[in-house]
């Protein structure tokens, strides 16, 4: 079953709504340098605009209200006990720039979940409909008890969801006991847009996207050649039809790792000079990129010629210490 509401932020809120609900359960567990919106207790130690700003939450955000949310390593499965109600995880992190689970993580975090009884929610909000037309599912065969989704469904328009298992959905009100409301939720033009595009993706089907994945491949590969031409610290990893660039020595697999490629000072002369070239990367080095449809091969190319200039001037401004 599927409950709409109006962004991923209010999806993720209803998820953990649900699961404690369901399980009776008061603590919530999610990874460090994960985003899953602006709710009160899950932006302890996120990602994304959280991680840009230096913050390790938000002001306003009361002791209670993070009591019950664990904090773990993204990529270690954690040891549960039975005060959890849900294991909330990115299935391919891309709050902290990209981080691809590694192989294990995602099994393992299903059999913890089932050995206490906890509920697993996949935060799909990126990775839906973006990696490939059925998401998560077409990299594990790990099924999550909850999905929740945003973003790309309103193609632009506010729009978002929870997705999972009839008996879990079921409990939600007015079916069950646990509240969930919303007036501008599953509204008729969000679902408009969103049907719509939905239409666009199936039409493109799996070689649309495997084309796609080939080509950021590709625009990865030159960015690390230019960048790494000039003697600069970096890795442009992807996954399918995402990627980013972290300016370390070595791959990235969890957020101290994206911490230090950040806190390296490269990314912001990197920004502004391919900002400089007509090409926008996002301003924060916590954020991955995404390649669309859109973008065509002329765009890959005006991309890697900025990427050289930035490389230059980044090489030249002594930021890089020599051994």
């Amino acid at each position: 079953m599927v409950r709409l509401v109006s962004s991923g932020t209010e999806a993720v809120m209803t998820a953990i709504r649900l699961a404690r609900g369901v399980t009776g359960r008061p603590k919530i567990l999610k990874f460090e340098g994960c985003y899953h919106g602006h709710a009160d207790a899950l932006l302890v130690k996120g990602g994304s605009g959280v991680a840009s700003l230096g913050l390790g939450d938000s002001a306003g955000i009361t002791a209670g209200s993070i009591a019950d949310t664990l904090v773990a390593p993204y990529n270690r499965v954690p040891d549960l006990d039975d005060s959890v109600a849900c294991v909330i995880v990115e299935p391919v992190a891309a709050n902290m720039g990209l981080v691809a689970p590694v192989e294990g993580f995602l099994d393992g975090l299903r059999a913890e979940c089932d050995r206490v009884g906890a509920l697993l929610v996949f935060d799909e909000v990126i990775t839906g409909f973006r990696i490939a037309p059925n998401g998560s599912n077409s990299i594990t065969e790990v099924r999550p008890d909850l999905y929740t989704f945003g973003k790309i469904l309103g193609g632009g328009l506010p729009i978002g969801a929870i997705g999972g298992r009839q008996e879990i959905l079921c409990e939600l009100a007015p079916l069950g006991p646990v509240y969930q409301a919303g007036t501008l939720s599953g509204n008729p033009l969000a679902t408009a847009a969103g049907l719509a595009v939905l239409d666009e993706l199936e039409a493109l089907g799996e070689s649309g996207y495997e084309e796609l994945s080939t080509r950021v491949a590709k625009l990865a590969a030159g960015l690390a050649g230019a960048l790494g031409e000039q003697g600069i610290p970096i890795q442009v990893p992807t996954f399918h039809t995402l990627f980013s660039v972290f300016f370390s020595e070595v791959p990235v697999a969890e957020f101290q790792g994206a911490k230090a490629a950040a806190e390296s000072g490269i990314y912001p002369q990197f920004f502004h000079s391919m900002l400089e070239s007509g090409v926008a990367f996002a301003p924060g080095a916590y954020e991955a990129s995404f390649m669309s449809f859109a973008h065509t091969n002329d765009d890959d190319n005006v991309t890697l010629e900025a990427a050289s200039r930035a490389a230059e001037q980044i090489a030249a401004s002594g930021l890089i210490r020599r051994a």
